[in-house]
């Protein structure tokens, strides 16, 4: 044997000689790589054959999302899916995840505050206080969350925020 080369040359030719050359299909490694909060299937590295085709499942974890793919370090974008095709060279394919994050509309009429107020950003699972505080001379009359009345209360704390939320606060003159 001669090994894998792509030449011989025969010199000072006195003989016959046999030449046997025998082929193999290329073979190329596509190497996966999942952060933190996620999975890519197949997860470990694996050999395609020259023109040969191989997909790859995303899967972020309860509360978080892809946030970038990336193949041969160039952003494919935050898909859940990817298929290699005709592949005639080594790749590599590298996913990040992120954090669900869910808003929660906090507001307050006439003659008092809520704090903090606006659109309030909080992370998937995570924990959100707001404080009610009427002007001098008013009292909390209503806190409403999503639609239904809690009463005067002056503090609210969502807990364990899986989606999107409303607090709504008014007031009302002290009376004597």
């Amino acid at each position: 044997s001669q090994g894998p080369i792509t030449s011989y040359p025969f010199t000072s030719v006195a003989t016959a000689h046999t030449l046997d050359a025998t082929f193999a299909i290329a073979n190329f490694t596509i190497t996966p790589s999942a952060g933190a909060n996620g999975s890519i299937s197949p997860s470990t590295a694996q050999t395609v054959s020259s023109g040969g085709s191989l997909g790859f499942t995303i899967t972020p974890n309860t509360g978080y999302h892809v946030a970038d793919v990336l193949v041969d370090g160039s952003s494919v974008g935050a898909v859940t899916g990817y298929t290699f095709t005709n592949v005639t060279a080594n790749h590599t394919i590298a996913v990040t995840f992120a954090i669900d994050t869910f808003t929660i509309t906090a507001s307050a009429g006439a003659n008092g505050s809520i704090a903090p107020t606006g659109a309030v950003s909080v992370n998937y699972g995570g924990v959100q206080t707001f404080t009610i505080t009427p002007a001098v001379g008013y009292h909390v009359s209503d806190v409403v969350v999503d639609g239904f009345s809690l009463g005067a209360v002056t503090s609210y704390t969502f807990t364990n925020v899986t989606s999107a939320h409303t607090i709504t606060a008014s007031f009302a003159i002290n009376t004597f």
